[in-house]
């Protein structure tokens, strides 16, 4: 049996949550707060986790980043705040998709299958080669690292899986919209200069340590490219 995590303290959203994961397929296991949500988390290791961000003793963001520290299982935030600046802080700390309150229980059903799809399609497809060397860079999304010339470079689960699609397809140009679909997998819920945010957020920790063989470019008004350098 599969099992999803739904942490939240408000009873009426879990048990609404609960029923249509149980229509799923899934068990689901329902926790209150954050800390609880941690301790189900280990006991069940579920396949995918709703998290609720304005939760008691523990936020959903930390919740996340202790989840993302120890696991790639998708993880779908739902919360009450919509403001692009929460949107980017989820996605940045790992999170693989961001609900905005209130929702319909069928939209959330639909964007954990897509996570879940997605997780399967990645899985399969580094299955074989799940390593990228380019000049000084080695992606491995088996362990889920970067390294430049050597070091390892502290980035998160989405931000590596930026990497990955772009080095995977040197000097291919990726509008917004085709990031937003390829990492996230869902039509985006608002602006898409959030990408701009996390491509620069991602530089920023890159540029920290030389890499003159390669550069993410920006393509203006289109998007962004993986730029092998002459």
């Amino acid at each position: 049996m599969q099992h999803i995590l739904i942490a939240d303290d408000n009873r009426d959203i879990t048990d609404i949550l609960a029923t249509y994961s149980k229509m799923e397929g899934f068990e689901p296991v329902v926790a209150g707060d954050g800390e609880e949500a941690i301790k189900l988390f280990h006991q069940y290791n579920p396949e995918v986790v709703l998290l609720d961000v304005m939760m008691p003793k523990e936020d959903g963001y930390e919740v996340c980043r202790k989840i993302r520290s120890k696991s790639n299982v998708p993880v779908i935030l739902i919360t009450a705040r919509g403001e692009d600046f929460d949107k980017i802080m989820g996605l940045d700390i790992g999170a693989d998709d961001y609900i905005v309150k209130p929702f319909s229980p069928r939209e959330v059903m639909a964007r954990v299958r897509a996570v879940m799809r997605r997780m399967t399609k990645t899985t399969k497809e580094v299955s074989s080669d799940n390593t990228i060397s380019v000049g000084n860079l080695v992606i491995n999304l088996d362990e889920y690292t970067l390294h430049i010339g050597g070091n390892k470079m502290s980035l998160t689960k989405k931000e590596i899986e930026t990497m990955w699609t772009l080095a995977s397809n040197p000097n291919k140009v990726f509008t917004r919209d085709n990031l937003l679909d390829s990492l996230w997998g869902f039509d985006y819920f608002g602006d898409s200069r959030t990408v701009d945010s996390h491509i620069k957020r991602l530089r920023a920790k890159l540029d920290a340590v030389d890499h003159p063989s390669w550069n993410i470019k920006t393509i203006w008004g289109v998007g962004y490219k993986f730029e092998i350098e002459e």
